[in-house]
């Protein structure tokens, strides 16, 4: 059966005064789940749609060390949501999509300082082909600095709602099966190392597609969802909350306990994905 939700459209609105701030951070549920946090691009003074401005993203990281997160890498949670490992209290991780230049030039000095992981889903038809898209060599020496992973967000980050539309249903099979296969392929024989994980573009995803990838041999798949992760549920479709501008003090801090919130959602604090948006919308 499939279902549609407005796929980026996630509420960044405050929220009300049921959950403690103080020197250990959250209170935490008995199964508090995992936060994944999803950013997409950075600029010095200039926010937008899915633009962090770099002070903001600074206040951010100081926010959680503040409170005590520790920002854990995304495989850990994946081993820990597939059975195994075990996490930090309070984690949380940091994840950024389709490998914009503003990634290596605004964001890398900051991870550095604060010496946070982060992971980089990439699609790799742009890398050193687009002007605003990173280079390899820009993604070779993030690598090196032991705080970058790098995963695949598909080779041309294609909207598969309006590829099965118009193609038959052999073809899209075909085109899918590319999408994920060739792009994992150009990452581990680019960086030299196992490429395992998956975001879904415009954060779609069905039961096919995530046989699809389950095939590709993929362990794991994220799309956008306005919830944290937690044990049991469908690794294939991991749910990631949207960062914007706006999430600054008790937004922010929402963000990391997004079903606490009981506020009315605020139209003003929605935020909308990356990229072309040919209908922006989720499929399941």
């Amino acid at each position: 059966m499939i279902r549609h939700w407005a796929a980026i459209a996630l509420v960044l609105a405050g929220m009300a005064p049921i959950a403690t701030i103080g020197s250990s951070g959250l209170a935490r549920a008995e199964d508090p789940g995992v936060p994944i946090l999803l950013y997409h691009r950075f600029h010095p003074t200039k926010p937008g749609s899915t633009t962090v401005t770099t002070p903001v993203f600074e206040e951010q990281l100081a926010w959680l060390a503040e409170h005590h997160y520790a920002v854990v890498r995304l495989g850990s949670v994946v081993d820990t949501l597939r059975g195994s490992g075990q996490l930090e209290p309070q984690s949380v991780v940091i994840t950024v999509d389709d490998g914009r230049r503003s990634q290596y030039t605004e964001m890398f000095p900051i991870i550095q300082r604060y010496h946070v992981p982060v992971t980089l889903f990439v699609y790799t038809d742009a890398i050193s082909y687009e002007p605003d898209a990173l280079t390899w060599e820009e993604i070779g020496e993030m690598l090196k600095s032991g705080l970058v992973d790098v995963q695949s967000h598909t080779c041309s980050h294609p909207f598969f709602e309006k590829e099965r539309a118009r193609r038959s249903p052999p073809d899209y099979e075909s085109f899918v099966a590319t999408e994920l296969t060739k792009s994992k392929k150009t990452l581990e024989d680019r960086l030299g190392r196992p490429v395992d994980l998956l975001a879904w573009p415009y954060g779609i995803f069905d039961s096919a597609l995530e046989r699809a990838a389950a095939r590709a041999g993929y362990v794991a798949a994220f799309s956008v969802e306005d919830r944290l992760a937690r044990v049991g549920e469908d690794v294939f479709s991991l749910p990631r909350i949207v960062v914007s501008e706006q999430a600054r003090g008790a937004r922010f801090a929402a963000l990391l306990e997004p079903g606490a919130r009981t506020d009315p959602v605020d139209p003003e604090a929605r935020t909308v994905s990356c990229g072309p948006r040919p209908g922006d919308t989720q499929i399941r």
